[in-house]
């Protein structure tokens, strides 16, 4: 199966497995999916991450985080999409529920998180808002 949008699928495995209360999600590997899972894990959405396998086959295994019951993410939502990618300066990037939730960023460093490319001073494509 071929994907158009992997962070889409990323953001939708996300979700899916959120709303019917799964302990963990399994989904094939990029090095995009990867530095996202290391970025939710940092900020402390997921409990954790693997990568098993080797090769072209690499799957990536997330362990969602839940607290009282409840989804620690609220609310996913992907802003640059590959037929419209939405690029934004260091001054312009955009603060989620008034610095509460996290927009991801994908950097010439790397993917990060918006405090992280402010304070850096890096701008970039915002890839998805969490909240």
């Amino acid at each position: 199966m071929s994907f158009n949008d992997p962070v889409a699928d990323f953001l939708t495995r996300i979700r899916n497995g959120q709303m019917i209360k799964k302990t963990s999600i399994s989904m094939p590997s990029s090095i995009m999916k990867e530095a996202m899972a290391k970025v939710f894990h940092a900020e402390g959405y997921i409990n954790e991450y693997k990568i098993d396998g080797d090769g072209e086959k690499k799957s990536l295994t997330i362990t969602l985080k839940y607290y009282e019951g409840q989804p620690v993410i609220q609310k996913l939502t992907r802003i640059s999409r590959p037929g419209l990618r939405v690029y934004k300066p260091v001054n312009d990037l955009p603060k989620v529920i008034g610095g509460l939730g996290i927009a991801i960023i994908s950097t010439s460093y790397g993917i990060m998180t918006d405090h992280q490319a402010r304070k850096e001073g890096h701008g970039g494509e915002i890839l998805c808002t969490v909240e």
